[in-house]
């Protein structure tokens, strides 16, 4: 039976720009209580404008364990959490060019960002019998972006750790997944240089980027109360370019 999505409570990172603001949109919309979670203060407020009572504004930084702990601790009985915390750092580099205070610094963000909110929220899903988790992973992390170093192991790293904690959460009524998209349309990507937008693009056979409304529809799917016989698996959602 589908849980109406008014009975849920809703957290959603990387929440005030790209795929993290089209899925509160969506679930907003749908009448759920969802905290969008954000480093972003100004954009979370232009959201709450927007969206209304439904969205709540909450200013964290992901990457810190202290902050996480802090903040998620005054959430109660969260149903879903959506990780969209990503960043893509320094692209069109070599590895042996790249940073090494750039690419932990992307690692903090997109892996340690997702390990810290979901050690946060399992605990408390176990003991409730429910709960959907959804980490945002990449295309990139299955098949390496050559000059995205950073950005392709840290997502390699989370579509690991969605493996491991589907399996330890098994059979507890929770579920943890992860989602690998290709290039999707949202300021991110934008904000890349051209010449690596197009050897993304070339890569899938559908020779398009996907949609913010592909994406949320697949989205709504998997952290919904159906979606139950599902775990550790990451969906695709790369156009026929990882058919794995």
């Amino acid at each position: 039976m589908h849980k109406d999505w008014k009975t849920q409570n809703i957290v959603v990172t990387g929440a005030a720009s790209g795929l993290g603001r089209a899925i509160c949109s969506r679930f907003a919309l749908l009448d759920a209580r969802v905290r969008g979670v954000d480093v972003n203060k100004a954009q979370l407020q232009e959201m709450k404008a927007v969206l209304g009572e439904n969205f709540i504004p909450v200013v964290c930084d992901v990457g810190n364990w202290e902050e996480v702990v802090q903040v998620f601790d005054q959430f109660r009985s969260i149903d879903v959490l959506v990780n969209c915390a990503g960043i893509t750092g320094q692209t069109n580099l070599k590895s042996d060019e790249t940073d090494p205070a750039e690419v932990e610094r992307v690692f903090r963000i997109n892996f340690f960002g997702s390990y810290h909110t979901s050690k946060a929220v399992l605990p408390q899903m176990v003991k409730r019998g429910y709960g959907r988790l959804l980490h945002i992973a990449s295309i990139a992390g299955k098949e390496g972006n050559a000059g995205m170093i950073a950005y392709s192991a840290s997502k390699a790293a989370v579509i690991g750790m969605t493996k491991v904690q589907g399996k330890e959460v098994a059979g507890t009524g929770v579920t943890v997944n992860a989602l690998a998209p290709a290039v999707i349309q949202t300021p991110m990507v934008h904000a890349l240089p051209e010449q690596q937008v197009k050897y993304m693009t070339d890569k899938i056979p559908m020779g398009r980027c996907g949609t913010l409304d592909e994406l949320v529809a697949m989205v709504e799917f998997i952290v919904s109360p159906s979606c139950s016989f599902t775990t550790g698996f990451t969906f695709d959602l790369s156009g026929g370019r990882a058919t794995y």
